[in-house]
């Protein structure tokens, strides 16, 4: 009981003196991060939960934020005036995710016949205009949602009505029609949380099943999705989502788990017949929180991870994550709770965005330089081309920019002068436009190198650089 008391006063005295215990906030405060805005339009005892985010054709910024009534559209270009511009309302729910694909936003929840709601986006700043709630027979709420390319992966919920589980995976094509997708194949082996899709290759987050296994399926035919392997995410497999790094050697998951907490995963894929845990990462100082969704832009990954906040983690060495920046949206507790950030996404511009359970959108910019992240242009191009690197000779750092006519998966190779490859700066479906990705070849030694990009439409560039340390 004296012990009891002795703590309790030890508490008011830290109250008084402006001081909370160690456990109770970021361990070393936010770093490497300024808040640049806080929204918290829509409160509600539902909470809010994922966000995702688009940049128009004139470079303006928007970030989408899935609200218990609908969804908010929020004008982010203007750091000074990020404002709500329109709002789109839904079936309640504590859940609603969204993806976009060309000028279309694809909502979906877990509220029953909530369906799949279109947005066209192409009228912002002013507003949004709603199409339609798309749904299929025995179709009429989801989970979770990813796109890759003119293709939409619904997941969970009853998707895949008919098939094992009906809370698998369904394939909506978009390439004909994007206000009506055309429904196309399904995989439900086992329950979805969520998936990612690179290059015709589905990795699939199997929360529960069989349990905790993350399986890896063949979806170049739309129509017939293959599973190829499977492996359990252990230790303590409870596989939320996931994120691919470029070249898919490597993949990082999460485990949304809170006895014990989850962390973040890496593992080697390159054998998908062996595949193999290189290491778990947990935030600066902080060894209670729980890990909710990563998200991977070039060499970063960008980590939801609940009463943490947002971080973001340097992983161009895989084996040896280096968390760089964090900001904390839920600084009462690190404790092993679902409150806090609960989806995250970055912007070409570098500003961040992340939806906060209680508070709502938060918008933070890193202060420290990031290397490799994709920088759109505004203009639309007519051809696909590759230009010459700037500045050139360089050392360690380069630019290198691109056109693509039309939305496509693109490689961006590093080639020594014997032809061996040396770096994978990029590997992934790139909608039209025009492209800067940074280049750091401080791990290289000096000498001539080439660089490479190829399309899967059948265009393929080469030019040359020097490096000169």
């Amino acid at each position: 009981m004296k012990i009891k008391n002795y703590f309790l006063i030890l508490l008011a005295a830290f109250s008084l003196i402006g001081i909370a215990p160690k456990s109770s906030f970021s361990q070393l405060g936010n770093s490497n991060m300024t808040l640049l805005a806080n929204k918290n339009d829509h409160p509600s005892a539902t909470l809010y939960s994922a966000l995702w985010g688009y940049v128009a054709p004139n470079g303006r910024e928007y970030a989408i934020l899935g609200c218990a009534s609908g969804t908010a559209f929020i004008d982010i270009t203007d750091t000074t005036n990020i404002h709500e511009v329109d709002f789109q309302t839904g079936l309640s729910s504590a859940w609603r995710e969204m993806k976009v694909y060309s000028h279309y936003a694809y909502i979906v929840s877990e509220a029953t016949n909530s369906g799949l709601q279109i947005v066209d986006l192409q009228y912002l700043p002013d507003s949004v205009h709603f199409v339609r709630t798309f749904t299929y027979s025995g179709y009429n709420h989801t989970h979770s949602i990813q796109q890759d390319g003119p293709y939409l992966y619904l997941n969970g919920g009853n998707v895949t009505t008919g098939l094992s589980d009906p809370g698998g995976t369904k394939i909506l094509d978009l390439s004909s029609n994007p206000e009506l997708p055309v429904v196309r194949g399904g995989w439900g082996t086992y329950y979805v949380h969520d998936c990612r899709v690179r290059n015709d290759t589905m990795y699939v987050c199997n929360i529960y099943d069989p349990p905790g296994t993350i399986s890896v399926v063949n979806v170049a035919n739309k129509d017939n999705p293959v599973t190829i392997s499977s492996w359990v995410n252990n230790p303590n497999p409870f596989p939320h989502n996931c994120a691919l790094m470029a070249g898919r050697t490597y993949i990082l998951t999460t485990d949304e788990t809170s006895t014990p907490n989850g962390k973040l995963k890496v593992w080697n894929i390159s054998n998908l017949s062996n595949v193999t845990f290189v290491t778990n990462w947990l935030p600066t100082g902080i060894t209670t929180a729980i890990v909710h969704n990563v998200e991977i832009y070039g060499n970063y990954a960008l980590v939801a991870h609940y009463t943490a906040g947002i971080r973001l983690i340097n992983i161009s060495n895989p084996a040896a994550p280096q968390e760089i920046a964090w900001y904390d949206t839920y600084p009462s507790s690190n404790a092993a709770q679902y409150n806090g950030i609960w989806g995250v996404y970055m912007f070409p511009s570098g500003k961040i965005i992340g939806s906060d359970r209680q508070t709502g959108l938060y918008v933070v910019r890193p202060t420290v330089p990031l290397v490799g992240i994709n920088v759109p242009s505004n203009n639309e191009p007519n051809s696909f081309e590759l230009k010459q690197n700037y500045p050139n000779p360089f050392n360690p750092a380069t630019n290198i920019e691109f056109s693509l006519k039309t939305g496509s998966h693109i490689t961006l190779k590093v080639f020594d002068v014997l032809g061996r490859q040396v770096a994978l700066i990029a590997d992934e479906y790139k909608p039209a436009g025009s492209y800067r990705i940074g280049y750091d070849a401080g791990l290289l030694s000096s000498g001539i190198y080439y660089y490479t990009l190829s399309t899967d439409n059948g265009f393929t560039e080469t030019k040359k650089m020097v490096l000169t340390k």
